[in-house]
């Protein structure tokens, strides 16, 4: 029993370390690369209190040297699915009832574990398992899956302690309840952050869960699954299963006591997803609750009166980090003629030294696409535009599979702002460039905000205090996270809330404390000290 108001630790983000030459953590992260390719595991389900293994072995590899075995993780079927749905609902009572410090206390060791002890293993698996250098996964496997955790503590206790007001002789007070039900976790591969966060944060306000996370991303949540077993997070709680969408979807979506889905992925399988759940919704015993973010097709919209290094800069981060693999990764830029020139050449000199091949190299900026299919999909992106007579290719434009998935950082130039790369999410090192006429700044605008059905993130460029008044005005509903110069990557969690409407999700902010809320159901309680004997009501006299 609680017997006091307790305060948690003041979150505060994550320092990212530096990898500089000489470094304690650069030697610690080389090593444990060194360790992590030297050896093969065999990576078990984690459902209730065990670990399990089937006869069905698929390999994990490298992207960037995928004929490279670093591991084989066991594909489970149906009944595994089962058995983590039994064991979460097994474990859901013990859990919701715990002390909500207690499971505060879990996850703020979940993120010292990872800040401390774990954090050369989780870096070092992120960089061999989805081709992220050092730098990319330390802000992601490392600082933000650390801030996830710590925020979410003190957003918890703020959702708490916010109370009804009471009139005399009466006490009114609101509880927030777990879902009635278990959480379905599905989570993409690019950030070890969000895979990480998708079952931490339900978990945290008392809901047990079932994780699928994506095929190429198992290397390293593996190493989050040990984590949350190290800091003590109850047999039953996350249950990690590995298995393919529809298997999964048959027994989950059709189950009684689904109660929620948090997902991160494509638009499509989101869409599919929320289809199958409204026709099953008679099935359900409470409205579930659905909770996704689905992908974007990030701008950068700069005025005239933009400085053309700013915006090069902008442009090479957003779009060419971590491969053009994030969600919120620059994908289409809109560029007046005035500046276009020397946009391109500061661009090109950047292309010029950027280095592309495995991570382990940490001189290279550009690594590999995640994998064959995803490889191939760019490749005919490509192939296309180059032969189209409305596109230039202005740098890059090659690929080669013969050993990574690589594939050169490209800069492509429309003649039509509408051509097919303008609208459509690739998910690879590819940005196209539409230069409109100088002075068609409001055109410009519109064509950003009516291209694309997406609307996650998005940029604007500019020295002109008028022109980004009007660009945030106008594109209020075209991105979630809004960015002005800079680039539209690199949210962080406490300072940029995170998720964007239309077709890029619901809008529900992971790293904040709206993500949270969508996890409890409240319940209003009303307790009055001296009730009423006599059922008259003064109106009832006569004078």
């Amino acid at each position: 029993m609680s017997t006091g108001f307790f305060n948690v630790p003041e979150p505060v983000n994550e320092p990212v370390l530096s990898y500089a030459p000489g470094s304690k953590e650069k030697k610690e992260i080389k090593a444990k690369l060194a360790e992590l390719r030297g050896k093969q595991l065999d990576v078990p389900m984690y459902i209730g209190g065990e670990e399990i293994k089937t006869d069905r072995k698929l390999p994990m590899s490298p992207p960037h040297d995928h004929q490279h075995i670093l591991g084989y993780f066991s594909e489970g079927d149906a009944s595994h699915v089962e058995q983590a749905v039994n064991a979460a609902l097994g474990a859901k009572d013990a859990w919701e009832e715990m002390a909500w410090e207690q499971r505060a206390a879990i996850f703020l060791k979940a993120a010292d574990l990872i800040a401390g002890p774990y954090r050369a293993e989780i870096n070092a698996a992120t960089m061999l398992g989805q081709s992220k250098t050092v730098f990319q996964a330390e802000i992601d496997s490392a600082c933000e899956i650390i801030d996830f955790l710590r925020f979410n503590v003190q957003y918890m206790t703020q959702i708490y302690s916010e109370q009804p007001q009471s009139a005399p002789g009466i006490w009114n007070r609101l509880e927030q309840r777990p879902l009635e039900g278990f959480v379905f976790a599905i989570t993409p591969f690019n950030f070890t952050a969000i895979a990480g966060n998708l079952p931490a944060a339900p978990a945290l306000m008392g809901n047990t869960v079932v994780w699928k996370p994506s095929y190429t991303q198992i290397y390293s949540a593996r190493v989050l699954m040990e984590v949350f077993k190290e800091a003590g997070v109850p047999d039953g709680v996350i249950n990690l299963i590995y298995v393919d969408g529809p298997v999964a979807g048959e027994v989950i979506f059709n189950h009684p006591d689904f109660a929620g889905l948090h997902f991160t992925g494509s638009t499509g399988v989101f869409q599919q997803l929320w289809k199958t759940i409204g026709n099953n919704i008679h099935k359900y015993k409470t409205y579930p609750r659905i909770v996704g973010e689905t992908g974007g097709k990030d701008f950068v919209l700069a005025h005239k009166s933009a400085d053309p290094q700013e915006v090069a800069t902008g442009l090479i981060r957003g779009a060419f980090e971590f491969q053009g693999q994030k969600c919120s990764a620059a994908s289409r830029a809109y560029i007046p003629a005035n500046i276009w020139e020397d946009v391109k050449k500061y661009m090109l000199a950047d292309l010029e030294e950027i280095k592309m091949g495995g991570p382990e190299d940490f001189t290279n900026f550009v690594t590999a696409v995640i994998d064959e299919r995803s490889f191939d999909k760019i490749a005919t992106y490509i192939d296309e535009a180059k032969a189209s007579p409305l596109v230039e290719v202005v740098a890059g434009g090659n690929y080669d599979k013969s050993k990574g998935y690589f594939v050169e950082p490209t800069i492509l130039k429309a003649e039509d702002n509408q051509y097919t790369t303008m609208c459509e999410e690739i998910f690879g090192p590819v940005l196209t460039v539409y230069v409109y006429d100088t002075e068609f700044f409001e055109e410009a605008i519109y064509m950003v905000n009516n291209t694309s059905p997406y609307a996650l993130t998005g940029a604007i460029f500019s020295k002109d205090r008028y022109a980004i008044e009007l660009a945030t005005k106008k594109l209020k509903h075209a991105a979630g996270n809004f960015y002005i110069n800079d680039k539209p990557t690199g949210a962080v969690v406490g300072q940029q809330p995170f998720g964007g409407s239309r077709a890029s999700g619901t809008n529900d902010k992971a790293g904040s404390m709206l993500n949270l809320l969508r996890w409890v159901s409240p319940r209003t309680i009303k307790e009055t000290f001296v009730p009423p004997t006599d059922y008259k009501y003064p109106f009832l006299g006569e004078e």
